[in-house]
């Protein structure tokens, strides 16, 4: 694989990290073609059941590389081309029934939303900034940002954000719902963004490990639930519910934990 994502996996936690520093993480066709292959990987393999997001160096993701772009894309089929590369590692995500989340520290932009948004928990740092910024350099939304974001923080949001060069601070983000942590540097550390990147990390860990804790399985099915909604009619919806819990109540898991939540709800019960 190449060495623009870095996949490891770690006692069922599979962990990808955008490694294009130097390019703020920004999306090239070296990087677009390794996240299709990372994220299909991560998504098929049997000892994965959570999956954490991340990046090296000052930030999350710019987009698109725009140098990149100005000096190797001839067209735009070249540029729909590699959007549909990225496209594919969205959907292997999105579609998926493993839990994701993002540790998006420092500024994460334009195609990068999209890539935050493929996340169902994201955790940020107090100085991050988020934003569209497509419009800046005369393009329009792709990598799944027109798709997501008005899901994510409602319609009349996500337009102040793509049709404004508006970058939300981490907590306006956090109101607005399109993340779902703040975090800081640890206590008595250095307050400098590397300090803060480490503890965005950490947290993302601690809440993958919180699902491979728990049944991960369950997690990962009503995440799959939630995200692939939109294709169903509210009928076939509840009959997906149906059979999604059917299913769950089968498992080893769902066995051991219905059965200690039933004998210490008894135990209460009799006391």
């Amino acid at each position: 694989m190449s060495d623009a994502i870095l996949f490891t996996i770690d006692e069922g936690m599979a962990r990808l990290t955008l490694n294009r520093p130097a390019r703020l993480n920004a999306f090239n066709a070296e990087l677009a073609y390794a996240w299709r292959e990372a994220t299909a990987e991560a998504v098929a393999r049997d000892d994965v059941r959570a999956i954490l997001l991340d990046a090296a160096g000052p930030a999350f993701c710019a987009g698109g590389d725009v140098i990149d772009m100005a000096s190797t894309m001839g067209s735009g089929d070249d540029i729909t081309a590699l959007a549909r590369v990225i496209n594919e590692g969205i959907t292997s995500l999105t579609t998926s029934a493993v839990p994701v989340v993002a540790a998006a520290h420092g500024t994460t932009a334009g195609g990068g939303l999209g890539i935050l948004l493929c996340s169902d928990y994201a955790v940020v740092g107090t100085h991050s900034k988020l934003g569209s910024l497509y419009a800046n350099i005369g393009l329009t939304p792709d990598l799944s940002v027109s798709a997501q974001l008005a899901r994510a923080v409602g319609e009349r949001r996500a337009l102040q954000l793509v049709l404004q060069d508006r970058l939300l601070a981490a907590g306006e983000a956090q109101d607005w719902g399109l993340i779902a942590e703040v975090v800081g540097a640890a206590e008595g550390g250095a307050q400098d963004a590397a300090a803060e990147a480490d503890a965005v990390r950490a947290r993302a860990e601690q809440i993958a490990r919180f699902w491979l804790a728990g049944a991960a399985g369950a997690y990962g099915q009503a995440k799959r639930l939630v995200r692939t909604q939109p294709s169903r009619t509210f009928a076939e919806q509840l009959e997906a519910e149906a059979l999604s819990i059917g299913a769950a109540f089968d498992t080893e898991d769902a066995k051991a934990l219905v059965h200690r939540f039933a004998a210490a709800s008894a135990a209460r019960v009799a006391g």
